[in-house]
C-alpha cells in the first residue's frame, strides 16, 4: 500500500475515533470543570488527549506490534490516567502506576541490568518526574499540542540521519497531535476538548521513549534539549513554590505561561504558539548550528538553560506580583 495513503487511511481511523470519544464524554459527562489552577472559566470535554494512545495501538496494528512493553506502559499509565480524569485518585496510586510503567518502559529500551542499578534508578527519578512536569504545563488551550509537535518534528528529522526509532511511529502519533491541536489549539473559550491527564502523561511517555531510544543510539543525554521549555519553566515553578513555603500537591497558577495567559491576559494560542516557538528554535539550533562534538553539545545545553531561567526570573520579578494581587482579591 502507498505510504501516502497508508498515513491518509490512519488520519481518518483517528479522526473519527476521536468524534466518537467526544460523544462518549458528553454522554457520561466527562469534562474538565475550573478549579483554582484553571485558566479556563467553562466546563469542557476532557480526554481528548486520549488520541495519543489510540495512534499508538494504531500504529501498531498497521505496522506491527513492534514495541510491546512500550505500547503497554503506555497503555497501562494512560489507562490510569483517564480512570484519575473521571474519578480523582489518590496520589500514591498515580505514584505507582508511573514507576511501574517507566520500568516496564525502560525494559523495551533494554536497559534494566543489575549492572546499571544505579543509572536505572536515576532515570527512573527523572523520566518520572519530566512526565509529570508536562502534565503540569497542560494548563491553557493548545500548549500540550503544539509543544509536542516541536518535539517531535525535530526527532523526525533527526530520525533521518540517526536512525533510532521507526520513522513511521513519529509519522502516526504526529497525525494524532495534529488531529488533537484541530480541537485543542483555539482561543480561550473555544476548545472542544482538554488533553486531560491521559494526554498529557501519555504523550509524556512517548517523548520520553523516543528520546531515551536517541540517547542510547547516541550515549549523549543531551538530546533532553527537547524537553528544555517544559523543564525550565516546571522546575524552577516548582522551586519558586518551595520558597514560598507552599504544598507542592495543592492547585496552583503560578507557572510563567499561566501568569502570560491569567495576569497578562495574553491569548491562549499567542502563549503556546510562544512556548512552541521557543523550544522549536532551540532544537533546531542543537541539530543544524551546534557542531556535534560532545563538548559543544553540553555547551549549548547549558547555556540554553541559563538564558531560559534568567528570562524565567526577570519575568517572575516582573509580573509575578499580578498573580499575589489575585490571591488577595480571592479572599475578599
Amino acid at each position: 500500500m502507498n505510504v501516502v495513503v497508508t498515513y491518509g487511511i490512519i488520519f481518518m481511523i483517528l479522526l473519527a475515533l476521536e468524534l466518537a470519544y467526544f460523544k462518549i464524554a458528553d454522554r457520561f459527562n466527562i469534562i474538565d470543570k475550573p478549579n483554582e489552577r484553571s485558566s479556563h472559566s467553562t466546563s469542557v470535554l476532557r480526554g481528548g488527549g486520549i488520541i495519543f494512545l489510540l495512534s499508538l495501538w494504531i500504529w501498531s496494528v498497521f505496522y506491527g506490534f513492534q514495541y510491546p512493553f512500550f505500547l503497554l506502559a503506555v497503555t497501562l499509565i494512560a489507562g490510569v490516567s483517564f480512570i484519575d480524569d473521571i474519578r480523582s485518585l489518590p496520589d500514591s496510586v498515580r505514584l505507582v502506576a508511573q514507576i511501574v510503567a517507566m520500568t516496564m518502559m525502560f525494559g523495551q529500551l533494554n536497559i534494566l541490568h543489575w549492572n546499571m542499578w544505579w543509572i536505572v534508578i536515576i532515570a527512573l527519578i527523572v523520566c518520572v518526574g519530566a512526565s509529570n512536569v508536562v502534565n503540569f504545563m497542560d494548563g491553557v488551550n493548545g500548549i500540550t499540542g503544539v509543544y509536542a509537535m516541536a518535539s517531535l518534528v525535530p526527532l523526525a528529522l533527526l530520525n533521518n540521519t540517526i536512525y533510532f526509532v521507526n520513522q513511521s511511529l513519529i509519522y502516526v502519533v504526529l497525525i494524532a497531535d495534529v488531529i488533537f491541536c484541530l480541537f485543542n489549539f483555539r482561543p480561550k473559550g473555544k476548545a472542544k476538548c482538554f488533553a486531560g491527564d491521559v494526554g498529557s502523561i501519555g504523550v509524556a511517555y512517548i517523548l520520553l521513549f523516543m528520546i531515551g531510544l536517541l540517547v542510547l543510539t547516541t550515549g549523549d543525554v543531551t538530546y533532553l534539549i527537547f524537553l528544555l521549555v517544559y523543564g525550565v519553566d516546571g522546575c524552577l515553578t516548582i522551586c519558586h513554590r518551595i520558597l514560598l513555603h507552599e504544598n507542592l500537591g495543592e492547585a496552583h497558577r503560578k507557572h510563567a505561561y499561566q501568569i502570560m495567559a491569567n495576569e497578562l491576559k495574553i491569548g491562549h494560542v499567542k502563549v503556546a504558539s510562544l512556548y512552541m516557538m521557543v523550544q522549536l528554535v532551540l532544537s533546531l539550533g542543537f541539530i543544524y548550528l551546534c557542531p556535534d562534538t560532545i563538548f559543544a553539545h553540553w555547551l549549548y545545553l547549558i547555556g540554553a538553560f541559563v538564558v531560559l531561567a534568567i528570562a524565567y526570573v526577570l519575568f517572575m520579578k516582573k509580573y509575578y506580583h499580578l498573580h499575589e494581587e489575585y490571591l488577595i482579591s480571592l479572599k475578599k
